[in-house]
């Protein structure tokens, strides 16, 4: 039994390898007649073109060499399968139709879409400056991944019908979108009660202030009432006489100058009185 499961596994070992060297059909896949030859349009897969028309159409294309391979169905030649070398790390291997496959060893990335070589990876917001730096996102773009090499622009607009802008975007994310609801807010029904015990707290109010108005008007006016009014006498009593200068001692001068005329002026009215009372004795 175990020398069965052996020759089955070498088999399939054999089979993979004859596959992997690109074990395709020999000949011409499309031809059209040309007279007594055909011409061949396109080459099966993996096979070069020998001679454009021939009488038989297997013999005008045969199958790439080892460690070669054509994508061309009509080239004459296979290309060299390439090796990867350096920092270059193998990840597929050469075909009859496709060249090997290679990438770039951890914390590097390929420079280019054919990766022939590596450069270092640049973080998320930045990107590819020259053959080796990096740089941050310039203003209106962004880079949410590693392995990209180039910032892409903001979207100008969201994707999905309905949705609005929310966030506008930055050297990390694009632009944010969300439907945004508009929800109706319904107004509480008023509870009748509620609504009088408003209206009587108002009407308190205003009374309150009325109150308070009337009472202020009422002490103004009694004040003002309760003033003594400066009689005649009390304002004769001292009559000053503003002069030019505001010196006391001109006030004091004028003062008792007002005075004396004052007492002069009595004693002629008391000679003039008893004057008269003689004249009137007299027969």
């Amino acid at each position: 039994m175990a020398v069965i499961l052996w020759v089955l596994g070498l088999t399939l070992l054999v089979q993979s390898s004859v596959c992997s060297v690109g074990n395709v059909r020999k000949g011409c896949q499309k031809w059209s007649p040309n007279g007594d030859d055909v011409c061949c349009e396109i080459c099966r897969p993996g096979n070069r073109l020998v001679r454009k028309c021939g009488p038989d159409p297997e013999k005008l294309c045969t199958p790439c060499e080892e460690d070669s391979f054509t994508n061309n169905p009509l080239s004459m030649r296979c290309d060299t399968c390439r090796r990867c070398l350096g920092s270059l790390v193998h990840v597929k291997d050469c075909t009859a139709t496709s060249d090997t496959v290679c990438g770039c060893e951890k914390g590097l990335t390929c420079g280019n879409d054919p990766c022939t070589f590596c450069v270092k990876k640049c973080d998320r917001g930045q990107e590819r400056a020259d053959g080796s730096s990096c740089r941050p996102c310039p203003e209106g773009t962004f880079n949410n991944q590693t392995q990209q090499q180039k910032c892409q622009p903001w979207s100008t607009k969201c994707p999905h019908p309905g949705q609005q802008i929310i966030a506008k975007g930055n050297a990390f994310s694009d632009i944010k979108c969300a439907v945004i609801q508009i929800h109706e807010t319904k107004q509480p029904a008023e509870n009748p009660r509620q609504a009088w015990l408003i209206l009587l707290v108002a009407l308190l109010v205003v009374f309150a202030v009325l109150v308070i108005f009337i009472t202020t008007v009422a002490c103004e006016i009694r004040k003002r009432k309760s003033v003594k009014v400066t009689t005649p006498e009390k304002t004769s009593e001292k009559m000053l006489i503003k002069c030019p200068s505001d010196e006391p001692r001109t006030l004091i001068a004028i003062e008792c100058s007002f005075h004396e005329a004052q007492q002069e002026q009595g004693s002629s009215s008391e000679s003039l009185v008893s004057k008269d009372s003689a004249e009137q004795l007299l027969p």
